[in-house]
């Protein structure tokens, strides 16, 4: 498995789909700082350990690391500011009535630039237990030996 981001990805949670089993996904607006900016178009962002919070009508993106910008000067940003995240009122309302529900949450899945924009990709997801995880394990090594095997029949 290699570690190379995605076209267009600044940011990635590759453990989000290993700890969590993914519902729904949903694309937001951030709303960010100049040196944020920056900052991400050089890879300097970081998913892992974050979340989405709802307060009153709004959704936040907290535990977010975003690396101050190496030529930023005193107006530099705070690396784990909260951040908001823009959506349409009926989206965030469905996803608050959502993550209500026992055992539901919500997860960063990816930063990536969408018209010159930073987009978040938001996840409804529940978390796995740990048969789950051996499972997602044994079905990655099978899959992997399988993938394998192919490879060198073909030969």
């Amino acid at each position: 498995m290699s570690k190379e981001r995605k076209a267009g990805e600044l940011a990635g949670n590759r453990k989000a789909t290993f700890n969590y089993e993914i519902l729904e996904t949903y694309e937001a607006g951030i709303s960010l700082l100049g040196t944020e900016i920056k900052s991400l178009r050089d890879h300097g962002g970081n998913l892992l350990d974050s979340y989405v919070t709802d307060r009153g009508n709004e959704l936040w993106l907290l535990n977010c690391s975003i690396a101050p910008f190496r030529f930023g000067n005193i107006h530099n940003h705070d690396e784990r500011r909260e951040r908001k995240l823009l959506m349409h009122k009926r989206e965030i309302a469905q996803l608050k009535e959502a993550i209500n529900e026992k055992g539901l949450t919500l997860i960063p899945l990816s930063l990536y630039l969408k018209e010159g924009r930073v987009k978040v990709k938001v996840a409804l997801a529940k978390g796995k237990r740990t048969i789950d995880k051996r499972e997602s394990i044994k079905e990655r090594d099978v899959k992997r030996s399988m993938d394998k095997a192919l490879k060198t029949y073909q030969k």
